[in-house]
């Protein structure tokens, strides 16, 4: 297994064509015969009945670019490595949490060619370089985020979890990338959450990213960087790994659509009350003498 930022090859017209299937929307979903209106992500577009481990995808989007050199890339690769201990103690015992790696630079590459098994996941330490291609990782997301391809479990499948993090304005064109991977299905119903790291990384289009800015935080330091990755990482993947229930107070039937909502809605009140409970105020900020 090759781990340094290996290169994903190129997917052809046929899976791209596909990177809308394998999720059913609400409108498909039975829900009427499911019992304590529990609602959860448990549609099997494959129909693999027997078998009951459900499958986690966590997505990290990483900005490899060269003003992520020096402190930001050290500081985001020891955290990192701390962290994938802590996901493997999140979710149920019969979760399958796997973990995929997409770096954007002047090129776009998967650190492994497949999702890996939090259980086998060894992260390799990433190298900045380039420029801020935010829209061709848009794209290749849209591609790879497929029955097809990265989502081809054949275990029922909860949403996926998507983390973005940058340091700057993207250099390419990701509005095109974005509107690509917004007819995503994957993408629509995944819980999504991004980091600014430093001070030239616009928040306002991570929130564009991630459809709110209560899932949208920031980070000045180093401190803060571990701080928050950690906060983002280990609250969305708890959250998208779990079913829920929701209450119907207005008697109307409830759809995935409702859940997806609430996931969404809940990863944000949860990660603004951490986000405000942290304190770093000693730490040197990573702009100090740029």
């Amino acid at each position: 297994m090759s781990n340094e930022n290996m290169t994903e090859p190129e997917v052809n017209e046929t899976q791209a064509a596909s990177a809308l299937d394998g999720f059913e929307p609400a409108e498909t979903a039975d829900t009427s015969a499911q019992s304590d209106d529990m609602l959860d992500f448990d549609d099997d577009p494959l129909s693999a009945t027997g078998v009951s481990r459900k499958s986690l995808v966590i997505f990290f989007l990483i900005d490899t670019s060269g003003s992520m050199k020096g402190k930001k890339m050290g500081e985001l690769n020891t955290v990192m490595e701390e962290l994938i201990p802590e996901i493997r103690r999140v979710g149920e015992a019969d979760t399958e949490v796997k973990v995929a790696v997409l770096t954007f630079s002047t090129e776009v590459r998967w650190m492994y060619s497949t999702p890996i098994a939090i259980e086998d996941f060894e992260w390799a330490r990433l190298r900045a370089s380039g420029v801020t291609s935010m829209g061709a990782a848009f794209k290749e997301l849209n591609q790879r985020m497929s029955r097809n391809s990265f989502l081809n479990s054949p275990s029922l499948s909860f949403a996926p979890v998507i983390f973005l993090m940058t340091d700057g304005y993207p250099s390419d064109d990701y509005k095109e990338g974005l509107r690509e991977l917004q007819a995503n299905s994957w993408y629509k119903f995944g819980l999504k959450a991004a980091l600014g790291i430093g001070q030239e990384a616009n928040d306002n289009i991570l929130a564009e990213f991630t459809g709110s800015k209560d899932t949208v935080v920031h980070a000045y330091s180093g401190g803060q960087l571990a701080q928050m990755i950690k906060i983002i990482a280990v609250t969305s993947s708890q959250i998208g790994s779990k079913s829920m229930t929701l209450s119907d107070d207005t008697s109307h039937e409830l759809g995935e659509e409702d859940v997806f909502a609430a996931k969404q809605k809940l990863l944000g009140q949860q990660i603004q009350d951490l986000v405000s409970s942290q304190t770093d105020g000693s730490d040197v900020p990573f702009d100090t003498g740029w």
